[in-house]
């Protein structure tokens, strides 16, 4: 009996380590380039910059750049502790003379970058767990951002946690993250950002369409929407990633 209840307890402990949610603080940069300067961006990242980044305690999430590039942008996500450690983990690498180094020889012909946009998040609680591929082929990373109708955000995220995450699956889609956006404005409501993997861009779009005939989803999206639209905008980014990502 002694051996019994010491097996259930450990598996309770599992069980709630398994279910501990993401308490990490992401943040999702966009960088575009000046012309022309979008490879010299990926070499000083690939050389450099994400062992720097490591150096302060930030995490190197993904890398990724868009098929159709006509903003020469990169996109990349990096995760922190929390708020704290991530303005600290900043501030430590502008100062890092390695860096100002990195960035003053990279520049030696010409400013790399023309814009840097940064959103910051949290994990969903249905999120999958957030990690690096397990395998090494390179995927289509599909990142998708919704915007809700005023005071919907909550209903969209129901309807993702128990329907839609489960429905991308069955039709061939792998869930890679789900982010709730942390706003600057708290008048702002948060949006769904999300990174799903596909085999290419045409299977990705080819999934989606077998998604959107789907009586199950139909069903769902109806019984959601009895009320009034609940997604005002929905954006699509198809990437691939780079040499250095972890994620595939």
């Amino acid at each position: 009996m002694k051996k019994l209840f010491t097996l259930l307890l450990l598996f309770i402990s599992i069980q709630m380590i398994a279910k501990k949610p993401d308490s990490r603080y992401y943040e999702l940069r966009v960088y575009y380039c000046h012309p022309g300067r979008l490879d010299a961006l990926i070499q000083r990242f690939t050389n450099h910059t994400t062992k720097i980044f490591e150096k302060h305690g930030m995490t190197n999430v993904g890398y990724w750049i868009p098929n159709n590039n006509e903003k020469n942008a990169l996109y990349y996500i990096l995760s922190y502790p929390n708020q704290v450690e991530c303005d600290s983990s900043w501030k430590r690498f502008g100062r890092d003379p390695e860096w100002r180094e990195v960035a003053r020889k990279s520049e030696e012909s010409g400013k790399i970058v023309a814009k840097v946009e940064s959103t910051f998040m949290m994990a969903t609680d249905f999120s999958p767990k957030i990690k690096p591929s397990s395998k090494s082929v390179d995927r289509a990373i599909e990142l998708r951002t919704y915007t809700a109708t005023p005071n919907n955000i909550d209903n969209i995220l129901a309807r993702f946690r128990n329907h839609t995450t489960k429905l991308f699956k069955k039709h061939g889609m792998t869930n890679i993250a789900y982010f709730k956006t942390i706003e600057k404005d708290p008048s702002v409501q948060p949006r769904l950002v999300y990174l799903l993997a596909h085999d290419s861009e045409a299977a990705g779009k080819a999934s989606f369409d077998e998604f959107r005939k789907d009586p199950n989803w139909i069903k769902a999206r109806d019984e959601s929407e009895k009320n009034g639209k609940i997604v005002d905008k929905v954006e699509s980014i198809y990437m691939h990633p780079t040499t250095f990502s972890t994620i595939r």
